[in-house]
């Protein structure tokens, strides 16, 4: 079924599949059905493919590489990709940091910054969270002095994903501690090769190194790095946010991932055949499929509001996407241990081989592991329903 799709938007639909089908390397692609994660090197290579077909930021302002599609449109191309499965585009560059250098930049940032997000020739990474700043974002202490022509900066950053491989951090520093906590903050953009800057690896429960800790220690960043005006910073963390809850629908790699389970479900075998076979847990299979439906119908229908009244600011409706699209990928993850089984286990001894067809078993256990963060980051999901709560609801 093809929820509100016209026939230009199923036309456009072939095309990305086209393009993918003739373009993505079929080693990455290999690599991603198994459950792994792509490298740097095939993040890079993947989005100046797209950024090369015009495709790497649709969403952004024309001048600057975006196009002038759909909300619905750029739907479909996000949720080919992840189907696919393909990497995805660096999102700390181009859902993230880069709308808000096209919104609230000056046209030198603009120039300097955003062809080389599109382009991924720069790494970003974001420096938001702090050890006593997760949730209650707005009590970040990492502070930035106005000395002259620069900024001196101080303080710590965590659960910086994929910093490892940044040039380039942009971050939330206090620069009016004697203002309200959201009122003292400002958005600069922090070059991490800069003296002082040092980063360390969190490992994280799954064994892997994708998140780090960044501290600052009296770092100096021009003040031509300051986007827009200074303590205005709550205000664009708050643009950039809702860019972030807003993709979080995932509703492609969710159905790749269904896809990917039904068809090991048809060989795994239990008392004799296909698992597919067992009522319990097909029910539980067709029970996830249901909300997926749901959910994507619900994504599309706020996707054909936005395009219809043009919706800007904190829509409540990204956090609606957000709680769903996070508990749905957890649901899956969950089939995949009980697809598993005791072999789930089989971490534990990772000298015995595998064959290509099982290969996916030792992804079980850390993606079941890793897959706990989405419903804590980009904001909790116990803070996207207070967030539901006051503006929804008006309580």
């Amino acid at each position: 079924m093809d929820l509100r799709f016209t026939q230009e938007e199923l036309e456009f639909r072939e095309e990305v599949r086209s393009f993918i089908r003739h373009t993505l390397p079929g080693s990455t692609r290999q690599k991603l059905k198994q459950g792994r994660s792509a490298s740097k090197e095939e993040v890079v290579n993947w989005q100046r493919l797209l950024n090369a077909r015009g495709w790497a930021v649709p969403h952004w302002p024309r001048e600057w590489g975006g196009t002038d599609w759909s909300p619905i449109k750029r739907f479909i191309l996000r949720t080919e990709i992840e189907q696919a499965p393909a990497p995805p585009v660096l999102v700390f560059g181009v859902y993230m940091v880069g709308p808000v250098i096209a919104e609230f930049g000056n046209e030198s940032q603009q120039r300097r910054f955003l062809p080389r997000i599109a382009n991924l020739d720069d790494w970003w990474c974001q420096g938001f969270s702090e050890p006593g700043a997760g949730s209650d974002l707005a009590s970040l202490r990492t502070s930035a002095r106005r000395q002259g022509d620069r900024y001196v900066v101080n303080g710590q950053k965590t659960w910086t994903t994929l910093g490892q491989h940044a040039d380039w951090i942009f971050c939330l520093v206090r620069t009016n501690p004697k203002a309200k906590k959201q009122e003292g903050i400002s958005f600069l953009l922090i070059d991490m090769k800069s003296p002082g800057v040092t980063v360390r690896p969190i490992i994280t429960i799954d064994g892997e190194h994708e998140v780090n800790e960044v501290f600052f220690d009296d770092v100096e960043v021009p003040v031509e790095n300051l986007i827009g005006e200074e303590n205005r910073g709550w205000e664009y963390a708050k643009y950039l946010l809702n860019q972030e809850r807003t993709g979080t629908a995932r509703v492609g790699q969710a159905k790749e991932r269904i896809r990917h389970l039904k068809y090991l479900t048809s060989l795994q075998c239990q008392g004799g055949g296909p698992l597919i076979e067992n009522e319990t847990f097909w029910n539980r299979v067709a029970s996830v499929e249901v909300q997926l439906k749901a959910h994507e119908i619900t994504t599309l229908r706020l996707l054909a509001l936005e395009q219809q009244r043009e919706v800007q600011g904190n829509d409540p409706a990204a956090s609606i996407i957000k709680i769903r699209g996070s508990e749905i990928l957890q649901a899956i993850s969950e089939l995949y241990f009980n697809l598993a089984g005791p072999y789930a286990l089989r971490a534990a001894s990772p000298d015995v081989a595998l064959d290509s067809e099982h290969e996916w078993l030792d992804m079980v256990v850390p993606n079941y592991l890793n897959w706990r963060k989405f419903s804590i980051y980009g904001g909790s999901n116990e803070i996207q329903r207070n967030i539901l709560a006051k503006i929804a609801l008006e309580l």
